[in-house]
């Protein structure tokens, strides 16, 4: 091939045209490789990696002690608010519940006129709501609609419900409770599987650019092909550090479930951060900074200058340039450019092209 000949890459969606100049006798001397600056659109986002779990969940165990007389439901069941899922031997519940009714009405026949009997008629009335909420609590219900996950007893088996505050044993949490409770911690374990999300946890340098309410799309390892979308609704603001990394965990809610997506599957979620249309954007990978100012190799009438420019919206494929490069202009790559990025925001990031995989205009010389 003579002089002028063109070799095209393809980047980030658009085609950039890279040239050789030079002769042919002296080709391997002073081959100079160039991309020309185009006009486009510059995607930037961040990106971290989790397991889907349900936004509610609940550990749900007997309020109070006993044997568990009878399971209704099984992992996998799927039941209503308000259905009955387990529930103990009562009859002790039930005999203590008839002795406080008994009492609480005799205190009420024997009036309130003095101190004295007004007194035995609150303990009696307390004694008597007391029991009932015993009885109450020997029934296991479901506080909302959703999906077992788990059945952690058996019938026969000795339950020993702590209330709200404790855990021991078959777990925690009265038959009304609804705190949550990790996996394996209650009797049963009821999820809603229409109301998922993901926690994902993002450097401090990423979490930064994150703020509530910002859309995000979620991909599954095990599902190719398949996505979802959600929105970030929660940044905690203290870190954890792993390995000197310092990291936030962010929630993203699905506000939209594909039915293949099950619980715990592996996903990843992206954040779009900035987005730029139309503008004159350039590969990342052209862009060196040194002390805070970008600057980029502009070649002009065979002379390669270094020129400060103000970027943009940064993705990892392409960068916006906001001043110093225009359309057209033919830019070299630094020599240490091996496809790694430069300037961009590392493997967090977004990548933008041209409207249309369009060309750029020819780089040859």
């Amino acid at each position: 091939m003579t002089n002028g000949a063109l070799a095209v890459l393809l980047l980030g969606g658009a085609a950039f045209a890279y040239s050789r100049l030079g002769t042919e006798e002296a080709a391997s001397e002073s081959a100079v490789r160039t991309v020309t600056a185009g006009r486009g659109t510059v995607v930037a986002a961040v990106s971290a990696t989790g397991a889907v779990e349900s936004a509610r969940f609940r550990a749900l165990s007997f309020g109070t002690s006993g044997t568990v007389e009878k399971i209704y439901v099984k992992a996998g069941d799927k039941v209503s608010k308000g259905q009955i899922l387990a529930r103990l031997d009562d009859a002790a519940a039930q005999e203590n519940l008839s002795a406080a009714k008994a009492a609480h009405d005799s205190a009420l026949a024997d009036g309130t006129d003095t101190a004295q009997l007004y007194a035995a008629y609150v303990k009696a009335r307390n004694s008597y709501r007391e029991a009932r909420r015993t009885v109450a609590a020997t029934v296991l219900k479901a506080p909302f609609g959703g999906t077992v996950t788990a059945v952690n007893g058996s019938v026969g088996a000795n339950s020993s419900g702590q209330g709200s505050g404790g855990q021991s044993g078959g777990g925690q949490g009265t038959s009304a409770s609804t705190s949550t409770s990790t996996a394996g911690s209650g009797f049963v374990e009821l999820a809603d599987t229409t109301k998922l999300q993901l926690v994902g946890t993002f450097t401090e340098s990423d979490v930064g650019k994150l703020k509530k309410g910002q859309s995000a799309t979620v991909t599954f390892d095990a599902l190719p092909g398949v996505s979802a979308t959600g929105k970030v609704t929660q940044i905690e603001p203290v870190a954890s550090t792993s390995n000197n990394v310092v990291q936030y965990p962010v929630t993203v809610t699905f506000t939209e479930v594909p039915d293949e997506v099950r619980l715990g599957q592996t996903a990843t979620v992206e954040v779009v951060t900035g987005r730029a249309e139309n503008v004159v954007a350039v590969p990342s990978t052209v862009i060196s900074t040194s002390g805070g100012q970008a600057t980029v190799t502009v070649l002009r009438q065979g002379r390669q200058t270094r020129t400060p420019v103000e970027v943009g919206v940064r993705g990892t494929t392409l960068t916006e340039i906001r001043s110093g490069v225009s359309e057209g202009d033919q830019l070299v790559p630094p020599a240490s450019s091996t496809g790694a990025t430069q300037g961009g925001n590392g493997r967090f990031g977004g990548g933008g092209g041209f409207p249309g995989g369009g060309g750029l205009p020819g780089g040859g010389r």
